[in-house]
C-alpha cells in the first residue's frame, strides 16, 4: 500500500480506544472554556461537584469519589483554597486526616454552575434519556476495564 500500512491493520477510526480518548479531550476542551467564567478547572469543577452533593469531605474520600490518587487531589484542593473555594481542617476524629468544606464563595459557585451540564448537553446535541443511557453504557466500559 502507498502510505506502508498493511492490508488488514487495525484502523485508528475503528478503534473503541481512540473514539473515547478523542471525545474525552474534546469535552475537557468545551468544559474548559465553559467554565472559564466560573474561573475554576474542569478537575476543580467536579470537586465542587462532589462536595455540592456531599458536603465536607476528607481529601481521600474526595480522591476515591473522583477515581484518583489521594496525591493528585491534595495540591488541586490547595489550589482551591488559595482561590477561596474550599477550606481545609485537620479533622476533631483523625489528626492525620484533613477535611475538605466549602466557603460561601464555593458554595456560591453552586448556582452560577448549574447550567453548565445543559449548556454542554446543547453543545454535543445529547440529553435527557440519551445522555442517561450513554452514562450507563460508559460506567459499564469503565468499570468492565477496572
Amino acid at each position: 500500500m502507498p502510505d506502508g500500512s498493511k492490508p488488514d491493520a487495525p484502523l485508528l477510526q475503528d478503534q473503541l480506544c481512540f473514539a473515547l480518548y478523542a471525545t474525552s479531550r474534546a469535552f475537557t476542551k468545551a468544559y474548559a472554556e465553559l467554565l472559564s467564567d466560573l474561573g475554576v478547572t474542569y478537575p476543580q469543577y467536579l470537586t465542587l461537584l462532589v462536595l455540592w452533593q456531599h458536603g465536607d469531605l476528607g481529601v481521600q474520600q474526595i480522591a476515591e469519589k473522583l477515581e484518583i490518587e489521594g496525591a493528585t487531589a491534595t495540591p488541586m484542593i490547595k489550589r482551591m483554597e488559595a482561590l477561596g473555594l474550599v477550606t481545609r481542617t485537620r479533622s476533631k476524629a483523625d489528626e492525620r486526616s484533613v477535611v475538605v468544606s466549602l466557603t460561601n464563595a464555593g458554595q456560591a459557585l453552586r448556582e452560577k454552575a448549574s447550567d453548565i451540564p445543559e449548556r454542554l448537553g446543547c453543545l454535543v446535541n445529547v440529553g435527557g434519556d440519551q445522555a442517561q443511557k450513554l452514562i450507563k453504557e460508559l460506567n459499564a466500559i469503565r468499570l468492565g476495564i477496572s
